[in-house]
């Protein structure tokens, strides 16, 4: 009897996309929000699409572990039948989609492969039942990493922390409107010109979004920017897209420079000084290649990085970030570094930070620069710049951790230093 046409099966495409999407990650070592595959897609498809992947994302190792338990011998890691199941259990587990469209949204990806066993190995688990769980395991590379640098209690608070889904946070132009808007909206604010809020639908259907009052920056994102003192002047934002540390530093009232080698991600930049009727300079370039002015009051260095600290928006950076990623983009980081040193005038502040869970990136580049440039030295964060419960270590800079601020939401993992060059 032959099989019923299946490419207009609903659903289907979605789930097609959402294959193409982890292959894209996890063979091409792509970043889940570039891959393609979900642009071709039609009203509700291409939300689905990223859903299912980034729910396979941040749960392999424990997918692998119920389609092991299934099978008389492990299938390849890198079988086309592996990923579709772990896509259907994702779903099962996460998305709480029905078995029914779990099994015939699934069986049309491996149409002349093993459609039997995927079949069979699926059927299997959904009678047995797919547990749920509260906590999750990380790749086992990851969890060594991070169990050997900040030991076993960080290691379970990222494990806690993948699985919940993080808040939004708002960053405002001004205190009396984060002051008004959780009067009259809700959320906590958990500093100044900040509101968090537990879930929000479209953020352009908040109030205050078209009056340009607030835009949405994750907390520990705009703890770098705090940290440039009132005086300066003149500061340039380097690396700066998508832009949430220019807007605040043109909401303090600093003549900024933001200077970023993106050029697709400047527009949504340029889209929001617009829209916050906020003004700076923005520039399209490599700044290791930039020949701008000489000298600032202040530098803000948020440095490309392998953007571990973001796990729990981005799982995908768990499985991109390997060794010779981790290498390379702190190379990067300590030569942007020693490029920005002499544009920074005598007596001005450099603030240098990552998004980074790898002390490769953050402590181990910081004291590199410091061994070569006796003239800048650590000028830890004084009482009242940044928000009580965020920890200076003994040597003056920051480091936040999964697990700081789990009862609230949590932040994402941060490294920030601010150096003063001598006068």
């Amino acid at each position: 009897m032959p099989r019923r046409e299946t490419s207009n099966i609903e659903g289907v495409a979605a789930r097609r996309a959402a294959l193409q999407m982890l292959h894209a990650v996890l063979r091409l070592g792509l970043k889940l929000d570039s891959a393609a595959a979900a642009r071709s897609l039609s009203g509700s498809d291409p939300a689905l699409a990223v859903a299912i992947a980034g729910e396979v994302l941040r749960r392999i190792p424990d997918l692998d572990a119920l389609i092991d338990s299934a099978t008389k011998r492990p299938l390849p890691d890198d079988s086309k039948a592996r990923m579709v199941l772990r896509m259907a259990l994702a779903q099962k587990i996460a998305l709480n989609t029905p078995d029914h469209a779990i099994v015939a949204t699934a069986l049309p990806l491996v149409d002349g492969g093993p459609r039997k066993l995927v079949h069979g190995v699926l059927g299997t688990l959904l009678r047995r039942g797919v547990p749920k769980s509260g906590t999750l395991l990380l790749p086992a590379d990851v969890e060594k990493r991070w169990s050997r640098m900040w030991g076993e209690c960080v290691v379970m608070a990222a494990r806690r922390a993948i699985v919940a889904r993080p808040p939004l946070d708002l960053i405002f132009k001004k205190q009396e409107s984060a002051d008004g808007f959780a009067r009259f909206v809700g959320g906590v604010q958990l500093t100044e010109k900040h509101v968090r809020l537990a879930a929000a639908g479209p953020v352009e259907r908040l109030p205050g979004y078209d009056t340009g009052e607030w835009w949405v920056q994750n907390l520990a994102a705009s703890l770098p920017a705090r940290l440039i003192p009132e005086a300066a002047k003149t500061v340039l934002d380097a690396c700066s897209a998508p832009g949430g540390k220019t807007l605040q530093l043109a909401a303090a009232g600093h003549s900024v420079i933001s200077v970023d080698a993106s050029e697709s991600r400047l527009p949504l930049l340029e889209q929001n000084l617009g829209r916050t009727r906020l003004s700076a300079e923005v520039v399209f370039a490599d700044l290791l290649e930039w020949k701008g002015p000489r000298s600032f009051d202040a530098i803000l260095l948020d440095a490309p990085c392998s953007s571990t600290g973001t796990f729990r928006r981005h799982p995908d950076v768990l499985y991109r970030a390997r060794g010779s990623v981790i290498s390379e983009m702190a190379d990067r980081q300590l030569q942007l570094l020693m490029k920005a040193r002499d544009w920074l005038r005598l007596g001005g502040v450099l603030v240098y930070s990552v998004c980074s869970l790898e002390a490769n990136e953050g402590e181990a580049v910081l004291d590199s620069f410091l061994a070569n440039n006796p003239d800048y030295r650590i000028d830890r964060p004084k009482p009242g710049e940044l928000p009580d419960f965020i920890p200076t270590s003994p040597e003056g800079w920051v480091r936040i951790l999964p697990g700081l601020l789990e009862s609230e939401g949590g932040l994402d993992a941060f490294f920030i230093a601010r150096l003063v060059r001598a006068a």
